[in-house]
């Protein structure tokens, strides 16, 4: 498979339509967030959107928002046409140094048991479960609550 070029940039208002339909190929319709949820969670105080492009089409995008020394991984939908390329892991690294810079020191995020092509993905970027959150999805799915400690925290320095 040839490299894909991409560039990753902060989220554009413009983005909205592309974000909103990614995150409606990505996931069933009742865990995909509606367009007004979307763009409730892009105004969170705190919020960071982060768009990977490719060729001027949006091809993914994550979604965090942090709160004093936690941030929180909303969302990352990367189209499966760009999947295994290297668009979700540079979107998780971007997101990652922005998180830590605005003073997060552990990342917390949610992610689907029965996902386990994203549970793959998470522990290998360092994320470890933390615990079972039952129900937490519609139709009593549950969810894994997953983190990590950034660098320079003072869990990893110990």
């Amino acid at each position: 498979m040839p490299a894909v070029k991409f560039t990753i940039r902060e989220y554009r208002p413009t983005d909205l339509g592309a974000l909103y339909a990614i995150d409606q190929s990505c996931y069933s319709l009742a865990i995909a967030y509606s367009l007004g949820e979307l763009r409730w969670y892009l105004h969170l105080p705190g919020a960071a959107c982060f768009v990977a492009e490719n060729r001027k089409e949006v091809s993914g995008f994550i979604l965090s928002a942090h709160k004093s020394a936690h941030g929180h991984i909303i969302t990352i939908d990367v189209l499966a046409a760009h999947r295994r390329s290297g668009v979700g892991t540079a979107l998780l690294r971007k997101s990652e140094r922005n998180l830590a810079e605005a003073g997060a020191r552990e990342i917390w995020l949610e992610t689907a048991t029965n996902n386990n092509a994203a549970v793959a993905f998470w522990q290998k970027h360092g994320y470890r479960t933390r615990g079972r959150m039952h129900h937490y999805y519609p139709g009593g799915l549950d969810a894994f609550a997953m983190s990590k400690r950034l660098r320079g925290s003072a869990a990893q320095e110990n």
